[in-house]
């Protein structure tokens, strides 16, 4: 008997196409078994949670990676949407952004963010970074997955 496990469903809110580019190229290199579904701002990000046109038949992300400086609707403002929300507020958040300022730091806590990276400038931190990150969400810890198998 073989089982077939679906893929981790990760949102990627992040506006420049560089760096989304290597969240995908490192995400393959780590062998994450994920979807990356890829929007550019948080308003975006909203509408896809909520399966808002043209995101109807959205999954529900089991890890959102989301970057702070965004237009339309900023990373800070998104966070703070999602977390105010009963129904996606267990939904992990990791920042991942260029920012250093402590303040976002804090904010990103403050409003429930799971994590917070700072993007490495270096292409091999870069994809260090995010082949860390998957080995923490999808393999040492464990998300709810709802009928995911």
């Amino acid at each position: 008997m073989t089982f077939e496990i679906n893929p981790f469903e990760i949102l990627l809110l992040e506006d420049e196409p560089a760096d989304a580019h290597l969240v995908r190229v490192s995400l393959k290199e780590a062998r994450v078994h994920c979807q990356l579904h890829h929007l550019l701002d948080g308003r975006e990000g909203l509408d896809f949670l909520q399966r808002k046109q043209p995101f109807e038949s959205a999954p529900r992300p089991d890890l959102i990676l989301l970057d702070l400086n965004m237009p339309r609707m900023n990373g800070h403002e998104f966070l703070a949407a999602v977390k105010a929300d009963e129904n996606f507020r267990d939904i992990p958040v990791v920042v991942l952004t260029t920012s250093e300022v402590e303040r976002d730091v804090e904010a990103s806590f403050k409003h429930g963010a799971a994590g917070y990276i700072t993007k490495p400038v270096d292409m091999q931190q870069f994809t260090a970074a995010i082949s860390q990150l998957s080995d923490y969400w999808f393999v040492l810890t464990r998300l709810p997955r709802e009928n995911k198998i």
